[in-house]
C-alpha cells in the first residue's frame, strides 16, 4: 500500500536542529520521518524515542551490511525502538538478509538497499567491477532481496515498475532521489520528480533538501505532497 506522506529525510547534524525543524509544523500533522546515520550517530536511539512520542512514522535508514549473525543481534536491538521501517544492504547477501528478517520480527517493514541513487552506470562498473548494466544490478538485487522474505527495497523511481513486474505488486519501492521540477539534483543521479515516482510505481518517495532547505519547509512539504498524490483515485 502506497504511503501518502512523502517521507522526509532528517539530514541534520544536532538534535536541536531537528527539533527546530520539526517545530516548523503543526503539532497535529503526523509526519513520516527518514532517520539516517548522520543524526543517529549524533544522537543514537534516543532520537527515535523522541519522534516516536511526538507520534510520527519513523523509516531509519542504516543500510546495515555485515556477517549474518552480527546484523540479526543488531536488529534484535532495532526492533526495541519501534521503527516502522529499516533497511540493509542486498549486497550483504540473501543469508544477511533472512537473518536480518529474523531479528527484527515482523513488527516493523525491512526493505534492502540495491544500488545508491548516486551511483552511475560507470562507477558500479568501475569501483564495484559489476559488468552488467545498472538496471539489470538493481533488478537482481531486488529479486534476490524478495527471495529472502524481505517486504522490499530502495531503489530509483526509474526501476520501480520493473521490480514490481519481476517480483510481486506488493514489494515495497521506496526511492529517494526525488527533485520537484526545477530543482538542482545536487549529488543524485537518478532523479525523477513525484507526479513522476507516483506514474512509474513507487510506494514511499523520499525527500530531503528540497523540504529542509526551503525558504518555507512546511509549504515546500504540502506542495510535494501535493504533487505526489495529485493523482491518486
Amino acid at each position: 500500500m502506497r504511503e501518502s506522506r512523502p517521507v522526509i529525510a532528517l539530514d541534520f547534524p544536532s538534535f536541536q536542529e531537528t527539533k527546530e525543524f520539526l517545530a516548523l509544523f503543526p503539532a497535529e500533522e503526523k509526519l513520516y520521518v527518514k532517520v539516517g546515520m548522520e543524526i543517529y550517530y549524533a544522537v543514537g536511539p534516543e532520537i527515535v524515542r523522541y519522534l516516536k512520542s511526538l507520534g510520527h512514522s519513523v523509516f531509519l535508514d542504516l543500510k546495515l551490511h555485515d556477517i549474518p549473525n552480527t546484523v540479526k543481534s543488531a536488529m534484535k536491538v532495532l526492533s526495541h525502538l519501534g521503527v516502522d521501517m529499516t533497511n540493509v544492504h542486498a549486497a550483504g547477501g540473501v543469508e544477511m538478509m533472512k537473518a536480518a528478517r529474523e531479528g527484527l520480527g515482523k513488527e516493523a517493514k525491512l526493505i534492502a538497499v540495491t544500488q545508491l541513487t548516486s551511483t552511475s552506470e560507470e562507477q558500479m562498473r568501475d569501483f564495484q567491477n559489476i559488468h552488467t548494466s545498472l538496471k539489470d544490478s538493481v533488478i537482481h538485487y531486488a529479486k534476490k532481496t524478495a527471495e529472502a522474505g524481505l517486504d522490499g527495497v530502495v531503489c530509483s523511481a526509474q526501476e520501480a515498475q520493473l521490480i514490481k513486474q519481476e517480483t510481486y505488486d506488493d514489494f515495497i519501492c521506496l526511492t529517494p532521489g526525488i527533485r520537484p521540477a526545477g530543482a538542482d539534483v545536487a549529488d543524485q543521479k537518478r532523479v525523477v520528480s513525484p507526479g513522476q515516482a507516483y506514474q512509474i510505481g513507487s510506494d514511499y518517495i523520499v525527500v530531503g533538501r528540497p523540504i529542509t532547505q526551503a525558504p518555507d519547509p512546511v509549504a515546500a512539504y504540502h506542495a510535494i505532497k501535493e504533487e505526489w498524490t495529485r493523482d491518486w483515485v
